[in-house]
């Protein structure tokens, strides 16, 4: 009798263990998504509005600095949701007048098209190229609007710190995996201001090839914003830095500007020169 019980013990902790594993694992699941989404919310939806004035420098392996000087605008239609984004290229004079819109898509592809000067074509960006450069950097069109939510699975792994910030860290994995030259990406996510503070990104072996790094935050109008960051591509021994000035949020952006027609002739209230 004493071994029949024993048996059915043993075996009631088992399947009670695994349960218990199972659901924790479910719960680290769910939460990974739950950070995720928070960090999206921060980076890419605070407030209402954004206008912000970027500065760029690209340096490639032998030490040569390309430079460029823009503006962003960005407007949500919803939190989390439908976006729109404008942005114009003022320096250097080889991309000067370029102009880059995006209009951002829940549950669907997002429209991007580009404005290219020098040979007067406006050229649609599809879904394939997202992945591609953004105007020479080490930037991605898809990092500049970012990735919707659900194309990745995200699991919650681990809590580091790096300097004095207390991060979750969070494992995402691209749910269709064909579509990405990436295998998946970690990110260290700050618990405080909700900021991914390091990306690693790893490729379909597993390598790591790219880390993307925010070097300073600041709070304007109320909100921490990431005015300093860098993307170095390891592989190619090369990295992109950028840099946030004079960043305003509600300030009164409407959504008649983001058309595909205004690439040519951009919004010169919003835009400057």
């Amino acid at each position: 009798m004493k071994k029949i019980l024993s048996a059915s013990v043993i075996v009631f902790m088992l399947f009670a263990s695994g349960f218990w594993a199972k659901n924790i694992y479910a719960q680290d699941t769910q939460s990974g998504k739950t950070v995720m989404n928070e960090m999206l919310l921060a980076y890419y939806y605070p407030q209402t509005d954004a206008k912000s004035e970027i500065s760029m420098r690209i340096v490639n392996r032998q030490g040569q600095v390309r430079q460029r000087r823009l503006t962003m605008l960005r407007l949500n239609q919803t939190s989390g949701g439908d976006q729109f984004y404008y942005i114009y290229f003022h320096e250097p004079a080889d991309v000067k007048g370029m102009s880059f819109l995006v209009l951002k898509h829940l549950g669907r592809d997002d429209d991007r098209w580009m404005y290219l000067p020098a040979i007067d074509l406006v050229k649609r960006i599809s879904s394939s190229d997202k992945r591609t450069s953004f105007a020479g950097s080490d930037f991605t069109y898809e990092d500049v609007s970012g990735r919707a939510l659900d194309e990745d699975a995200h699991e919650l792994i681990g809590e580091e710190s790096l300097g004095t910030y207390s991060c979750q860290v969070v494992k995402s994995t691209p749910k269709r995996p064909g579509e990405t030259e990436f295998s998946y990406r970690k990110f260290w996510i700050d618990k405080v201001t909700h900021l991914s503070l390091k990306v690693e990104h790893y490729d379909l072996k597993g390598k790591l090839y790219k880390v993307y790094e925010t070097q300073e935050i600041q709070t304007i109008q109320g909100t921490p914003t990431i005015t300093k960051a860098v993307m170095k591509d390891i592989e190619n021994e090369r990295y992109t830095e950028i840099a946030m000035k004079n960043v305003s949020y509600n300030v009164g952006i409407t959504s008649d500007i983001f058309q595909e027609r205004l690439l040519r002739r951009p919004p010169r209230q919003w835009i400057g020169e």
